[in-house]
Order: structure tokens, then C-alpha cells, then sequence
């Protein structure tokens, strides 16, 4: 089977160079890929509404209120993205995640182009698509705006720059490649892991002519104006961002190991193991193919490299696709039935919206909260922002003008900006990340403190003064998720000053 305009298969080419060749590549499939975007972009719009904020959209709503160069705990990027979607399409949680919903059309159409890159035919472009589109990871992060959501696409870009660069064999590839990489140091350091592996990769098993090119230079100064304001800005204020990822690495290192390669699977989908294997197999092995060997060795540097540092599952997944467009040409050609091709793809698809998007009642949310907690983080924070209202309604009348909330994670204060003024809630305060930085209680506010915690927290008897526990918060749903339950403390007062006690409670991690 052929796409009208397709061109015959590139394995005529017997003689082709594995490096700089400049063939003819086949055309997209563009009615077909056109539908596959659109279906998933109906999708996502369609459950964008469905059970609420996640506790970082809750947390970037704020951000974007408190534009910068920098975060303590991120890039100004994605904040900024929020800024604009709730400014385009409205403070609400559907016009936040139109970004999401966007960004994650794109990461489907550059799966298409990367397999395109890569000597596939109209049918292998139009399963990488199907790939993509049903992959679990890239419906969860289409489904809310996150970080990872536009650091996926960022790695799938500067792949499908990197492929453009060493099948041409034109240099001037590294300027673009040098924005990409720029832009994605605003937005999450992790791509400069994936300009790394590359560039080991490229030095390991070439082709390393693209290497002596001055335009690689170019692209490096490129990368570095770009991303100096924010650089600058961790600089001046003492690299927090390193003790956060710090933190991270410490708290969750043993788990992330333990779970890397089941996560891997799941993330993308069991179903699709065949496919990224066979590109695996194309890219060190296929003569017109091995000038993006690169790619497989890039990938398995990376691998060691996350696992060693205790980092996420995710953080490689977008290579992992990278090797899945890779492999959907010998698939196609191995599997000639397109009905097969398509019955796959929509059993992985079915499964990847059960345990990425909000289609269970949120009462039957336990199992699938299990495999992707993030489900579950969109759950019940209306329901807090109620219970912190009742405890507050305890403190008198006359006493409610110099009392504080304060709030343990950010996702708790994020939630009481988005639905306590409802309740007629005064602004939260909160110590940790960025929130410490954008508002300190000041020291006139000697009343009373409602403290929001976790029941094993200590941070009330430490730092404030007579705490009694007034409430505990209940998700409405049965849903055991990090909220569930949430304690409410009443305190007199604090042992200091807030002034004093700010550097105390400040927590980045």
C-alpha cells in the first residue's frame, strides 16, 4: 500500500551513504496525520473540563502572577505559557490547558516528521502517528499543562533537528538546533542532558564530520544567549534549582530506579515494545539507516545516566519515541494488513486514556491511581479550599484581620488562591518553593494561624504556638491521594516573628 505521491521504497537505494544523504524523502500522509491530530486534539478538549487542576496548574496559575527569569524550583517558561493561555482563553481550567492540548499536536506531528526523516513510508508516518497519538505519556501531558509537557516536545524537536543535521550533512543545522536548546534551558534543564548524549554519541560512533563544522560553535553561543537571563538569575540567587533537584534525587532515587523500566513500557505502551525494538535493531543494523545510529547509543547513554542519578522514568521517554519512528517502516513492512495496524493501535489507545485522562468516576479512580498518580492530584481541591473555609470560621470575627494561613505545599495555597475567595479566605502564605519568595506574612499579623498539613507534619508544634487540630479534610470521593487527608490546624500564634521564622519554614523540595 502506497500514499498518492509516495515515492518507491528507499531500500532501492542499495548504494546510499550513511552519511549526508540528500534523497528524496516520502511525503506525509497529510489527510491521514491531519485526523489522528484532530481526534486527539477533540479528546483532550473534550475531558479538559473533567475533574479539576492538577496541583502544579495550580501552582503555575499563581506563577503567572509572579513573572521572572527564574524560579527556585524551574525556568520562567512554562509559566509563561500559563500566563498567556489564561490570557487568551480564560482564567479557567479549560482556556490553561488549550497550551497543554496544543504543545502535545505538535509532539505527534514531529513523531511524524522524525519518521519521515528516517526513510518512512506514508504508511510508517501514519503509524508513528498512531503511536504518538496513543501513547500514554503524550496524552497525559496534553491533558494538563506541565513542564514536561513542553520539555517532550523540546527533546522531540531538537531529535528531529539532530536527524535533519546528519542526514544532510549541512552544519547550519546547529543554529536551529542552538534555539531549540536555548528555549529549552527556559524551560527545564533537562535538555542540555539531551545535547550531551547526542554530542558523546556523535564522538562515540560519528558521523563526527558535523562536529568540525564552526556552525556548532554558532549554535552553542546561540544557546547561551538565550538562556543567560535565566542563568544569570539562578546564579545571583545561589542555584537553588540544584538543591531542589537535589532533593528530589534523595527522596524518590530508590523508587525511580526500581520502577525505570516498567514505567518505560507503560509510559509509552506495552503494545508498542515491538516497534521501538525493531527501530533499534533498523538503526544498527539497516546500511541506509545507520547514519542515525547515533540516536540508539544516545538513548543508552542516557538511560545510565538517569537510573544512576535516581532520576524519572520519563525524563528519556521522548527518545523512546524517537526509536519507535524509527521502527515503524520494517513493521509496516512486515505487517502489510492496515486493519492489524489499526486494531493495535486502538487497543494501546484505549488503554492509555483509562489510565491518563479523567474518563472514571473520580470514586473509581483507586487502581488507576496506583500505575499514574497524577489523576488523582486533580481531585478534591474544592473540597479543601471548603474545609480550610469551616476552620476559619472558627477564629472570631475581630481577630480574622491579623490572622494567617499557611499552607505546607504549594498545591494547598495554589488551590485556596484558585477557590478560597469564594469562601471569603484571605491569600494563603506558604513556605514552599516559590511561594516562600512571592509573599512573607508580616510581623503585625499576630492573630491567629490556621496551619495545612499533613497529619505527620510537625511543622505546627514547632513554629507556632497552642495548635489543636479543628478539621481534617475529606476528598468527597473515597480517593486515597495526597489530600485525602489533610489536617487543619488551629494555633494562638508563632514563637517569633514571621520575619524570623521565614528562613525556617522556607522548604524546596
Amino acid at each position: 500500500m502506497t500514499t498518492v505521491g509516495e515515492v518507491p521504497s528507499s531500500r532501492a537505494h542499495a548504494g546510499a551513504p550513511e552519511f549526508g544523504d540528500v534523497r528524496q524523502l516520502h511525503p506525509v500522509p497529510r489527510r491521514t496525520v491531519a485526523l489522528v491530530v484532530a481526534a486527539q486534539v477533540l479528546l483532550l478538549t473534550a475531558l479538559s473540563g473533567r475533574y479539576g487542576y492538577h496541583r502544579d496548574e495550580l501552582y503555575f496559575r499563581v506563577a503567572a502572577d509572579h513573572l521572572a527569569w527564574g524560579y527556585v524550583d524551574q525556568p520562567p517558561l512554562t509559566p509563561l505559557l500559563a500566563a498567556v493561555g489564561t490570557a487568551v482563553f480564560g482564567d479557567s481550567l479549560v482556556g490553561l490547558r488549550v497550551i497543554a492540548t496544543l504543545i502535545s499536536a505538535v509532539t505527534v506531528l514531529l513523531v511524524v516528521l522524525i519518521a519521515r526523516e528516517l526513510g518512512g513510508s506514508g504508511r510508517a508516518q501514519m503509524l508513528a502517528a498512531g503511536c504518538a497519538a496513543s501513547s500514554a505519556m503524550v496524552l497525559a501531558l496534553g491533558h494538563m499543562l506541565a513542564t514536561a509537557t513542553v520539555d517532550f516536545c523540546l527533546w522531540l524537536l531538537l531529535s528531529w533537528l539532530a536527524l535533519r543535521l546528519l542526514r544532510s550533512g549541512d552544519p547550519r543545522w546547529f543554529l536551529p538546533i542552538g534555539v531549540v536548546i536555548g528555549i529549552g534551558v527556559l524551560n527545564k534543564y533537562l535538555i542540555l542532558l539531551l545535547a550531551g548524549g547526542l554530542l558523546v554519541s556523535l564522538l562515540l560512533v560519528g558521523p563526527r564530520t558535523v562536529l568540525r563544522s564552526p556552525w556548532l560553535v554558532v549554535g552553542a553561543l546561540v544557546a547561551a544567549v538565550i538562556a543567560a537571563p535565566n542563568i544569570a538569575w539562578q546564579a545571583a540567587n545561589g542555584w537553588p534549582q540544584l538543591h531542589v533537584a537535589a532533593g528530589i534525587a534523595a527522596d524518590q532515587g530508590a523508587e525511580n530506579r526500581a520502577l525505570f523500566v516498567p514505567l518505560q513500557v507503560v509510559y509509552l505502551s506495552p503494545l508498542f515494545i515491538p516497534v521501538w525494538v525493531a527501530g533499534i535493531v533498523r538503526l544498527l543494523r539497516d546500511p541506509e539507516s545507520r547514519w542515525a545510529r547515533s540516536m540508539v547509543v544516545t538513548y543508552g547513554l542516557l538511560v545510565v545516566a538517569v537510573v544512576a542519578a535516581g532520576g524519572k522514568a520519563y525524563y528519556v521517554l521522548p527518545l523512546l519515541l524517537v526509536l519507535t519512528a524509527a521502527g515503524t517502516e520494517p513493521v509496516v513492512r512486515a505487517i502489510p494488513s492496515t486493519r492489524t495496524l489499526v486494531a493495535a493501535v486502538g487497543v494501546a489507545a484505549a488503554v492509555s486514556v483509562a489510565v491518563t485522562l479523567p474518563v472514571l468516576p473520580p470514586s473509581a479512580l483507586g487502581p488507576v491511581n496506583a500505575m499514574n498518580a497524577e489523576q488523582g492530584e486533580q481531585v478534591g481541591w474544592p473540597e479543601l479550599a471548603e474545609t480550610v473555609a469551616e476552620s476559619w470560621a472558627l477564629i472570631p470575627a475581630e481577630q480574622r484581620a491579623d490572622a494567617v494561613i499557611f499552607t505546607i505545599n504549594y498545591g494547598q495555597a495554589g488551590a485556596l488562591e484558585r477557590y478560597g475567595p469564594e469562601w471569603g479566605l484571605p491569600t494563603p502564605y506558604s513556605g514552599h518553593m516559590a511561594y516562600s519568595d512571592w509573599a512573607v506574612p508580616p510581623d503585625d499579623a499576630t492573630g491567629p494561624v490556621l496551619v495545612v498539613a499533613d497529619s505527620e507534619s510537625r511543622t505546627a508544634e514547632t513554629y507556632f504556638t497552642d495548635c489543636e487540630i479543628v478539621a481534617m479534610n475529606d476528598n468527597g470521593h473515597g480517593l486515597a491521594n495526597d489530600e485525602r487527608d489533610t489536617v487543619v490546624r488551629l494555633c494562638r500564634g508563632t514563637v517569633a516573628p514571621w520575619s524570623t521564622l521565614w528562613p525556617q519554614l522556607r522548604r524546596l523540595g
